[in-house]
This record gives C-alpha cells, structure tokens and sequence, in this order.
C-alpha cells in the first residue's frame, strides 16, 4: 500500500473503533457493573443493574449505540515523532468521526457556539478535540477515545485553591461537586481528579484520569489512598445506580497530579457516567494494532 492508501486505512480503523466503543461498552466497566450488582440487597438497584446489562446486550445485539447521547468526540493522543502518520493524524481524525456519525450512526452533538447550529456531521471549531502528547524516538501512536455525553459532563468543575485549604480543600470541593450534580450525571459514576497548580493543568488531568483502567491505583501512596477515601466518601452519599439509592455512588476514584506552585492547589473535577464509553489502541508503524479495553473490537479493514 502507498502512504495515501495507508491513511485511508487508519481513517477506517479509528471509525470502526469509535463506532464500537458507541455500542460496547470497556470489560473492565462490565465487570465492575456486575460486581457492583451482585454487592447490593435491596430491590431497586439490583434490578437497576440487570437493566443496564439488558441494555447493553440488546445494543449489541441490535447493532446500536447503547445510549442515545453519543457525546462529543475527544482524542488523546500519545504519539511517538518516527509515527509515520503523525502529520495526517488531526485531519484523519476529524474524517474518522464524521464516517463514524453516519456509519455507526452517532447523534448529532457538535453545536457551534455562539452561531448556535449544528454541523450535523459531529466535527466543527475545535471537535472532535484532540490533545497531544508527543513521545520522542518512537515510531507507534497510542490513541484514547471518548465519549463525552451531556449529563457526565454536567458535573465538571476547576478552581484554585488556598495552599492553607490542603487537601481537605482538594476533597470538600469534590464531593461539594458530587453532592450537587452526581445525581445527574448518571451513576454509578468514574470520577476523574486532577490536582496540579492552575485550572487548565487540573482539568485536563482530570480527563486524563479517566482514561485509566477503573481498579486502577495512582503510583503515589498518599494519591492512591486519598483515591480510595474519597470513593468511600462519594459512596457514602448513597446515589446508587441512575440516582435511586443504593450502595455505591461510583465505579471508582481515579487522581492524576503535578508538581504545584507553593501558593496555590489547582483542583479540577471530570465525570463519566456508568456508561462510561472510553477506548485505547494502540498502533505500530505499520499499522498493525492492539486494542486493551474491548475484548470485542477487531478491525479488518
């Protein structure tokens, strides 16, 4: 194949990725659903739960997106400079997501501000959004997708706090946040938490921490077990799955951090919903790939 046809290639494996990740959700948040399921007693929730696993065996078996909000599509990219594709990456991107909206299909969620319409083809200023981080002497590209629905969007949030706030600040800001908006964020729920110096380094952090396996730990001790108060706090709060009571409030706490100025604590808060539609490939030179989040997912293309 020449480069041109190459490319083409790599449109139509990002398009089939994104589409899949639309139907299926990533096994380790069908395990944690389930486990989540088996761990309540009360009537409610446990039928919650087996309704969430219907719904996602008939989007299977339907050949559709298991739930109607197919969000804003996000990319971050880890890509090496010798990644023969890199120069076309953002442009293929876009092409992948409009082929994607029509082929899967997609909901139409791309909204041009201030003009207010929409493109109806999911791409316009800025969408999908793509961040990068480039890695030198490597010759492969790492791509996260996500879905970026309304309602997990909702709860969202960045500040900068007072060094003499401390991390008691970092976890009164988080759960002020989950009390007043988890609920419509559709639980049980991934929360992402950044914590660095200002806004934009907190929230895209926050992102980032989404996109780690749930079950995951940060490699700091002290990260990792405030990671698993704050689970313990936001459950205790009592949410359960869609907001109707139950045991568990989220599927995890995921923190990502910097370094900090001495004077101030950015803390920023992302959310995703129990359909929680993240997906990570990774792919060589040659275009050979390997996908760690969808045992499902195989491109043939």
């Amino acid at each position: 194949m020449n480069k041109e046809e190459n490319v083409q290639r790599l449109t139509n494996m990002v398009a089939s990725f994104v589409g899949h990740i639309g139907k299926k959700l990533p096994d380790d948040v069908v395990a944690k659903l389930e486990e989540l399921g088996r761990q309540e007693t009360a009537a409610l929730p446990k039928v919650l739960y087996e309704t969430m696993t219907k719904n996602q065996n008939l989007a299977v078996k339907l050949d559709r997106p298991s739930c109607q909000d197919t969000g804003v599509i996000q990319f971050w990219l880890k890509c090496g400079t010798n990644f023969p594709y890199i120069n076309e990456l953002e442009a293929l991107l876009k092409e992948a997501v409009v082929k994607a909206t029509f082929e899967t299909p997609l909901r139409h969620n791309s909204v041009e501000t201030f003009d207010e319409y929409n493109t109806k083809r999911n791409v316009g200023k800025g969408t999908p959004t793509v961040w990068w981080d480039i890695v030198p002497n490597s010759d492969q590209c790492e791509i996260y997708a996500y879905m970026a629905g309304g309602g997990c969007t909702l709860p969202g949030k960045a500040m900068v706090l007072m060094p003499g706030a401390g991390y008691e600040g970092v976890t009164d800001f988080v759960l002020d946040q989950m009390t007043s908006y988890g609920l419509n964020a559709c639980p049980p729920l991934l929360v992402g938490v950044g914590v660095a110096t200002s806004i934009e380094t907190a929230a895209l952090l926050s992102k980032k921490a989404l996109m780690r396996p749930i079950g995951s730990h940060n490699e700091n001790a002290n990260a990792a077990k405030m990671e698993q108060l704050l689970e313990d706090g936001i459950n205790a709060i009592g949410l359960g799955p869609q907001g109707m009571g139950g045991k568990f409030s989220v599927m995890g706490v995921n923190i990502e951090n910097s370094a900090r100025h001495p004077s101030t604590i950015g803390v920023a808060v992302n959310v995703g919903c129990w359909s929680h539609r993240r997906g990570h490939i990774v792919v060589d030179k040659d275009l050979n790939v390997v996908c760690d989040t969808h045992s499902t997912w195989a491109f043939n293309g």
